[in-house]
């Protein structure tokens, strides 16, 4: 190994031995006083402040590892993601016994599991599906291309959307020399705010939906939605238009039809819809896996998409999957590191439940108004990813409003008496997701599928303050007087 990774494995090893004592030896002041620990809105209450440092440390490394260790972050991503992982797990049984245990298996079957379940059978799927043909990335059919992107990205997840639709736009403009501002806008259009409006969309919103949102409630926000694409459609013409100008079109060549390759995947996409609209209607009962209780329609739901993933892998050409570039890698990655970013979220989710008890009652406070929720609930999706971030402030509104009352009955009272407030979280997380590259998983998927095509994105902080901040903030300051107030 060479030096300079000894240093940083030696650096990080310290680190970690020593966060991990200091974690160890805190919590045994809270099993003193729980008594070994309760369930629920109890554990929140005994729960330290300092028990969120391996969340909040997770998510740093998320952030800004990958921007100035690449090549260490390429290959240890997922040994830093059990690290933090670890680091919490231990003292926090060690603490709690039996309700460590609980609370952390409850998290991964029923939080974990189905959001990376579905992920993955959205990403296989939409892999199978290749568009081919000539397309001349005129400013007419570039706007074409991100308004069926946006469209589509509710319905088949905004992953889906960006591999299905991010390949055909490179291409369509290969030829061009001003084309970033194209990349820009699709992230912001296609991989995040096109999400909108079912749980598929955006992993924010599942989320939401394995919490008890009713799955066709998120389509009460198409008139945010279309308050922030109508006006971003209407930028991203004139700029192309502008750009498209100084341009030389290459000669006419004899074009290719259009023709979209794979399209029997449209049936498993189906599928994956229905199942997860059947799971939030169909409740046939629960059942019992290691002490936590999980709704049959649960587990219903998952082998259904672990069946339909893999019919689309067994009935797809290798030609198709090589045209689209599928490989594995993605969504890997978003496994590994969720498995660390649900596993250190524990704390700071009971905590938030358990209100203005809790260690975090100063957030409570100074949450309010639907402003607040989506001020704070966005900034942080926009840099710590907008899944634990809308979970967090989720659990941060049902325990200001409903604090130890059970989900089952907390959140339809939400819904019914502060749906401002859900609604604030909601388009929070999945709107401000655009601000960063590491705001919503595809986002960098995005960059890097164009940066391989020849495409030179902005930097992280080029993306921030030249494209996404001018385009993005001003949306969100009229939002607020609009549909917050």
């Amino acid at each position: 190994m060479p030096p300079d990774r000894r240093r940083t494995a030696g650096i990080t090893a310290l680190g970690s031995i020593v966060c991990f004592f200091a974690l160890a030896v805190l919590s045994r002041p809270a099993l003193a006083e729980t008594g070994g620990g309760h369930a629920g809105p109890s554990l929140g209450a005994n729960l330290p402040l300092w028990s969120v440092v391996p969340f909040v440390g997770i998510l740093l490394s998320i952030a800004f590892l990958p921007l100035f260790a690449p090549r260490w972050w390429h290959n240890h991503f997922a040994k830093v993601s059990a690290g933090w992982a670890v680091l919490f797990a231990v003292p926090f049984i060690i603490a709690f016994n039996r309700d460590a245990v609980h609370e952390i298996l409850h998290v991964y079957f029923l939080d974990y599991v189905p959001f990376i379940i579905l992920l993955w059978s959205l990403f296989t799927i939409a892999g199978g599906i290749h568009i081919r043909g000539t397309l001349r990335g005129s400013p007419l059919q570039n706007v074409i291309l991100l308004l069926i992107g946006t469209l589509i990205a509710s319905w088949i997840g905004t992953t889906g959307a960006s591999m299905v639709m991010i390949r055909p736009l490179l291409r369509a403009n290969m030829w061009r020399r001003h084309k970033v501002h194209i990349v820009v806008f699709f992230i912001i259009l296609v991989s995040n705010i096109g999400g909108a409006l079912t749980p598929i969309g955006d992993p924010p919103l599942f989320l939401g939906f394995l919490n008890g949102v009713p799955f066709f409630w998120t389509m009460r926000l198409v008139i945010e939605m279309l308050f922030m694409v109508v006006p971003l459609l209407a930028v991203f013409i004139a700029i192309d238009v502008y750009y498209y100008r100084r341009e030389s079109p290459p000669e006419d060549a004899e074009p290719v039809p259009i023709r979209v390759d794979g399209l029997h995947n449209l049936l498993f996409l189906a599928g994956v819809i229905a199942s997860v609209v059947v799971s939030g209607t169909w409740h046939p009962g629960k059942t019992s896996v290691l002490g936590i209780s999980i709704p049959i329609e649960f587990m219903t739901r998952e082998t259904l998409l672990l069946i339909l993933g893999g019919l689309s892998l067994l009935t797809t050409s290798k030609a198709i999957h090589q045209a689209n570039g599928f490989n594995w890698f993605p969504i890997k990655e978003v496994a590994y590191l969720f498995a660390g970013i649900f596993m250190t979220i524990v704390p700071a989710l009971a905590m938030l439940n358990a209100g203005t008890e809790g260690a975090l009652a100063f957030i409570m406070k100074a949450l309010e108004s639907p402003a607040h929720y989506f001020w704070i609930t966005g900034s942080l999706s926009s840099f710590l990813d907008n899944a634990p971030s809308y979970l967090t402030f989720f659990n941060a509104a049902l325990g200001n409003f409903y604090a130890g009352i059970p989900h089952a009955e907390a959140v339809p009272r939400l819904i019914a008496e502060q749906e401002a407030h859900l609604k604030a979280i909601s388009i929070g997380a999945v709107f401000w997701g655009a601000l960063t590259y590491i705001g919503n998983a595809p986002n960098f998927m995005v960059r890097s599928i164009a940066e391989e095509a020849g495409v030179k994105c902005p930097s992280f902080f080029g993306y921030m303050f030249k494209y996404s901040m001018p385009l993005l903030i001003p949306l969100f300051v009229i939002i607020t007087f609009v549909f917050l107030r």
